[in-house]
């Protein structure tokens, strides 16, 4: 049997101390509201960040993993039903964190804001809605994570219509238009959007129109959910 003491001069100890052993999970979470890509920001409630704007974060407990702990954190804020989750990567820069060394997990979410009246979690003490063009400078870095994740974004639209996940159940073609227009930052001709769009017949036509608008009211649709499962699996290219 082999026994091993822990002096001063074992190496054993030494590297016990060296390593860290304290990671999080930090989320983007996206909506759009009203023709605008928005992320949740919160209000920081505790710790070196108090009264400063952040991403939502957690730690992640003993016994779950990194997605497990990525779901409970988007639960904090009432959102459950299957919301859009994916990992991003590590942020592990040795003073990314004022005090001690922290690595944290990126996920990124897209919500439909309709569905979710979000609240601030026990961990924060304000929670908001913020344009993209109007986020403020950030925590630790936050502005980083939150710049990753809109490029993993602008590749993803083009790849699988995970867009969709931001809006409502009926929305108009317009409305799917300044979608894309937000997310990839580019102005798109409208004839040659709307014949790109049907083409991937992942659209199903509405009997019904917009209500309660001062101008026309332009016609309806959804999408058809397993030509979408199919596409988000498959892929797609989706070029303007």
């Amino acid at each position: 049997m082999f026994f091993c003491s822990i002096s001063d001069n074992n190496p054993l100890k030494t590297v016990k101390e060296s390593v860290m052993n304290e990671i999080t999970i930090d989320c983007v979470i996206f909506g759009f509201d009203r023709g605008s890509l928005e992320v949740l920001l919160v209000e920081q409630g505790e710790g070196t960040g108090m009264i400063k704007w952040g991403l939502p974060s957690g730690l992640i407990k003993r016994e779950e993993s990194t997605d497990n702990a990525a779901h409970r954190l988007l639960e904090e804020f009432r959102m459950f039903d299957n919301i859009f989750l994916e990992q991003l990567k590590a942020f592990g820069d040795p003073n990314r964190f004022p005090l001690r060394r922290v690595i944290t997990i990126g996920y990124y979410a897209l919500v439909n804001r309709e569905k979710y009246n979000v609240n601030a979690s026990f961990t924060t003490s304000h929670a908001k809605w913020y344009k993209i063009k109007d986020i403020p400078d950030l925590i630790y870095d936050h502005n980083e994570i939150l710049a990753f994740s809109l490029k993993q974004l602008r590749n993803r639209v083009r790849q699988a219509p995970i867009g969709f996940n931001l809006l409502p159940e009926k929305f108009t073609l317009l409305e799917l238009l300044h979608l894309y227009e937000e997310i990839l930052g580019v102005a798109t001709d409208k004839s040659n959007f709307r014949r790109k769009i049907l083409s991937k017949k992942l659209l199903l036509p509405l009997d019904e129109e917009q209500q309660n608008v001062s101008h026309r009211a332009a016609k309806l649709y959804k999408f058809d959910s397993k030509v979408y499962e199919k596409l988000t699996q498959k892929g797609f290219s989706f070029d303007f």
